[in-house]
C-alpha cells in the first residue's frame, strides 16, 4: 500500500470573525494550505467539508465552500462528528487515497459559533446526548464534563488545583501562538477565583467559543515525494464510539471508552506505543478532559493525570508535551477546525516549523480529537 502524507496545512487565527463568511474563513485556511503544499487548486481531486452543522444557517456547507475555493466538478462530501469532525475528515481523505479512487484531497474544517449567544450555543450542544432521553433534562456541555470531574476526583482525589495547572500551562502557550485566540497568561490563583460553572468546572477550566478554518492537504506518496522534500506520513489511525447517553456507559465517569479503543487501534497500526510519542494534541475542552486523557492515551498511569498536570510533565522539556500550541482552552475552540488545526500543530512541529515551542528531535506526534460527550475519538499518529 502506498503512504500517504500531510503536504499542506493552514489556518485562520481562532477569534470572533463578524467580518467574514464561512466560506471566507474557509477560503483562507485551504489558501495557506494550497501555498504550503506549493500546487495548484487543479491538483487537488476531491474535498471533505468538516463542521458541526448545526450552528450554521447553511443547510449543506460542503457544496457552497466548495464552489467558492474553486473546487467543482470535483466530488466533494460533508462530514459531522461534532468536535471530532475534521479528524473524521482526515480518515475519510486517508481511505480515499488508499482506495485508489483519488491521489490528492482537501481536508477543510471550520465553524462560526459567536453567531449565536452563549445560551444558543449550549442549547445546541446540550443535544449531543439522545434528545429522547437526556437533552430533555437541560444538560450542557460543562454539566456533562463536570461529571466526569467529580467521578474522577471521587475515585482518584484529583483536586481543583492539579485541574487549574491544565488551563495555566496552555494559556501560557498560547500566548507563543500568534493563531490562538488568548494571548494573555494566567495563575492557578486565577482560575480557582474565577466564576463558577458547573461545579467543579470554573470559567477557566472551560474553552470559548470561536470562529475558525483549517485545511489540511493530503496526497499519495509518487506524488508528496514530487513536491516536498519533507513529507510527513499518515502512521495511524484509530476511530472508536460510545453510547450516546451516559447511562448506556459500561464505566464510570473517569475514562472516555472511545479514546483508548482508538489509541489502541492507532498505536498498533503505527506499530508504536504511547512511550514512543514525542509530543501530543489532545481535545482539552475542560481541564479535566485533558488530565483523563493523559490516562486513555498512557501517558500516565490511570488515575495519575492530576498529579502528571501538576509536575509539569507536559510543558516542553518534560515527559510528553502537550498542546503546546494552547489547546482548545486557549487557542479556542471552533468545533469542526478542532481535528484539523491539531494535525497542523504537529506537522509544523515535525517539520522543525514551531519556532520557540520546537520539540527536540520530534519524530513522532499524536492528536487525540473528542466528539460530543465522548460519542467518537479519532486518533492520528504521525511520523516523519
Amino acid at each position: 500500500m502506498s503512504k500517504i502524507a500531510v503536504i499542506g496545512v493552514g489556518q485562520t487565527k481562532f477569534s470572533r470573525r463578524p467580518d467574514a463568511s464561512i466560506k471566507e474563513i474557509a477560503f483562507e485556511a485551504f489558501k495557506e494550505a494550497v501555498d504550503d503544499a506549493q500546487i495548484s487548486t487543479g491538483d487537488i481531486q476531491a474535498s471533505i467539508i468538516c463542521s458541526a452543522t448545526h450552528y450554521d444557517k447553511q443547510r449543506t456547507p460542503a457544496g457552497v465552500i466548495a464552489e467558492y475555493l474553486g473546487l467543482n466538478p470535483q466530488p466533494t462530501f460533508n462530514v459531522e462528528a461534532v468536535c471530532a469532525s475534521s479528524g473524521v475528515g482526515l480518515r475519510i481523505g486517508w481511505s480515499f487515497i488508499s482506495s485508489g479512487l483519488h491521489d490528492v484531497v482537501a481536508v477543510v474544517g471550520f465553524q462560526k459559533m459567536t453567531e449565536l449567544s452563549s445560551a444558543e450555543v449550549q442549547e445546541v450542544m446540550g443535544r449531543s446526548g439522545d434528545v429522547m432521553w437526556e437533552s430533555p433534562f437541560g444538560t450542557t456541555m460543562p454539566g456533562y464534563f463536570a461529571l466526569y470531574a467529580r467521578a474522577h476526583m471521587q475515585k482518584y482525589g484529583t483536586k481543583p488545583e492539579q485541574l487549574a495547572k491544565v488551563a495555566v500551562k496552555n494559556r501560557f502557550y498560547a500566548t507563543k501562538n500568534p493563531k490562538a485566540m488568548f494571548q494573555k497568561e494566567i495563575t492557578v490563583e486565577d482560575v480557582l477565583k474565577s466564576r463558577m460553572i458547573a461545579s467543579p468546572l470554573r470559567r477557566y477550566d472551560c474553552c470559548s467559543n470561536s470562529d475558525g478554518a483549517a485545511c489540511l492537504i493530503l496526497a499519495r506518496e509518487e506524488f508528496a515525494r514530487k513536491v516536498t522534500s519533507n513529507p510527513v506520513w499518515v502512521a495511524g489511525l484509530g476511530l472508536a464510539s460510545s453510547p450516546m447517553t451516559l447511562t448506556s456507559r459500561d464505566t464510570s465517569l473517569s475514562s472516555f471508552n472511545c479514546s483508548a479503543e482508538a489509541a489502541n487501534q492507532a498505536y498498533k497500526m503505527a506499530g508504536v506505543t504511547a512511550s514512543d510519542i514525542d509530543l501530543a494534541e489532545v481535545h482539552d475542552c475542560f481541564t479535566i478532559t485533558e488530565i483523563i486523557n493523559y490516562e486513555d492515551l498512557g501517558f500516565c498511569e490511570r488515575g495519575k493525570g492530576g498529579s502528571f498536570a501538576e509536575e509539569g510533565q507536559t510543558y516542553l522539556g518534560g515527559k510528553i508535551p502537550v498542546n503546546i500550541d494552547g489547546g482548545l482552552l486557549a487557542k479556542g475552540h471552533p468545533v469542526g477546525a478542532t481535528g484539523a488545526s491539531q494535525i497542523r500543530t504537529l506537522v509544523k512541529q515535525l517539520r522543525g516549523d514551531a519556532g520557540e515551542t520546537q520539540v527536540n528531535d520530534a519524530k513522532i506526534g499524536l492528536a487525540h480529537n473528542l466528539g460530543g460527550i465522548g460519542m467518537y475519538c479519532a486518533v492520528t499518529i504521525l511520523k516523519v
